[in-house]
């Protein structure tokens, strides 16, 4: 049990080091936008054209690929038109 979590944590802190400018996130509450800075212990987040949020970094959950969120938007949809069917 503790070796998965060990793994775990590391790929985690591996990408949260890695954390660039311009990476599209998503935050653990849900919040997805693009990186508009990084610093020590914490992230900017642009999430709109005038809303910017700062996070610490380990509310970072994960880094998108690009047209990944799209692809999980469009996964969410049919999943919703099946269920409503």
């Amino acid at each position: 049990i503790i070796r998965p979590q060990n793994k775990k944590q590391k790929e985690t802190k591996k990408m949260l080091a890695a954390l660039k400018k311009g990476d599209r996130v998503a935050s653990i509450g849900g919040i997805r936008g693009t990186v508009t800075s990084v610093r020590e212990n914490t992230v900017v987040v642009k999430v709109d054209d005038n809303t910017k949020l700062e996070f610490t970094k380990n509310a970072i959950g994960n880094v998108l690929e690009k047209g990944q969120e799209k692809e999980e938007a469009k996964e969410d949809e049919e999943e919703s038109e099946e269920e409503n069917e």
